[in-house]
């Protein structure tokens, strides 16, 4: 009996190896469950060995096959070793998925417009705050693909799936950086999709619109419990007017993953947004 995870639909992955970057994370970890849900060998890869050995744990013990590694995807030299130890271990990946990232506090402009006041803009965001945010989302992106794409070369089913943003598709505001390194995570999917669309290998990647996860919390509620201006603004503007659940990405990451249901997918950016993205505000 393999591992039991609740999937909208199963795809047989049986016999492939998939390796998950920010697997210790919300949606890392949830597309490690449900890959294994799936049959999939799943590798867990964070900064924290600790957490991915939580969840590869959690898998193995209910059934399924999972393993852990600790790497920070925005360095080389970890990501050679990473290479090397998957070579020892499987010797291949059929599947690579480039779940690391996030936006990070320092790199936030406090208001929608300058002329809304405060006594920090844009201006005084740290440089050191906004190339943080570039290396983890686009370098740790790009750098994994390099690295790892070559093991997937040959591979039944080869493909890479990378978790771009709704702010790559359109401008969001407060978060500049985080847009223009998510914007650079879509563009790279569209190059190495046609880079590699002859060699076997397909290239894609999910645009989550806004989803309820402990990260934005605070961006929702104020430290009362109440709902904060910007979290009606965000629903105002999604027309099924509610935040998303993140189990509702596991649809779209699972048809991305199958040849069967994609095979003639490749260099997309997939939008699961409720549908901000085709919603002009008016």
């Amino acid at each position: 009996m393999g591992f039991a995870f609740d999937v909208p639909f199963s795809v047989d992955l049986s016999g492939r190896v998939a390796l998950v970057t920010g697997g210790n994370g919300g949606i890392g970890g949830m597309f490690c469950r449900a890959l294994a849900a799936c049959g999939a060998t799943v590798i867990v890869l964070g900064r924290n060995l600790a957490r991915c050995e939580a969840v590869a744990r959690e898998i193995v013990e209910g059934g399924g096959k999972a393993d852990a590694i600790a790497a920070d995807v925005t360095d080389e030299a970890a990501m050679l070793r990473v290479k090397e130890e998957i070579e020892r271990r499987y010797g291949h990946l059929n599947i690579l998925i480039n779940a690391a990232g996030g936006a990070m506090r320092d790199a936030t402009v406090p208001q929608d417009q300058m002329a809304d006041g405060g006594e920090r803009t844009f201006f005084d965001v740290p440089v050191g705050a906004v190339q943080g945010e570039l290396d983890l989302n686009l370098r740790g992106t790009w750098l994994p693909c390099k690295i790892l794409t070559p093991l997937l070369l040959g591979q039944a089913g080869a493909c890479v799936l990378n978790v771009s943003s709704m702010s790559a598709l359109c401008a969001l505001t407060r978060i500049p950086g985080y847009s223009a390194a998510k914007a650079g995570v879509s563009n790279f999917t569209q190059w190495l999709a046609t880079y590699l669309a002859r060699d076997g290998v397909r290239v894609n990647a999910l645009a989550p619109g806004f989803f309820a996860t402990e990260q934005n919390h605070a961006l929702q509620f104020n430290p009362d419990g109440t709902p904060t201006p910007r979290r009606q603004k965000i629903i105002d503007g999604t027309p099924m007017r509610r935040y998303g659940e993140l189990p509702e990405l596991i649809g779209a990451m699972l048809f991305l993953v199958s040849e069967k249901a994609s095979g003639f997918v490749t260099g997309i950016t997939l939008p699961v947004d409720g549908g901000f993205s085709a919603y002009s505000g008016v």
